[in-house]
């Protein structure tokens, strides 16, 4: 089973916050927002774009590189943990 649908109704819960917040957007321009406001929403919109890119190639690493690892490489498998911290403090 993949990691994504394992972890669907958690990762659809952050495309609808997503969805809302690019709406968001469209009502910002289509009201004439100033700029600051428009610049905030869509800044938003991004960080929570990158979340869930972050979690998905997370769940990537840990349940391709990882587990599979794990047992036969145990040195790899820590490397690949290594990664998982870097990456997830890249995108935070």
């Amino acid at each position: 089973m993949s990691h994504t649908i394992r972890q669907k109704a958690k990762l659809l819960n952050r495309v609808h916050r997503i969805r809302g917040q690019v709406e968001a957007i469209e009502r910002a321009l289509a009201s004439e927002a100033g700029c600051e406001q428009v610049l905030h929403v869509i800044a938003a919109c991004r960080g929570a774009l990158n979340g869930l890119l972050g979690e998905v190639v997370e769940q990537h690493i840990q349940s391709h590189l990882v587990e599979p690892l794990r047992t036969q490489q145990p040195e790899a498998a820590d490397a690949a943990e290594q990664l998982v911290d870097v990456f997830r403090g890249y995108f935070k």
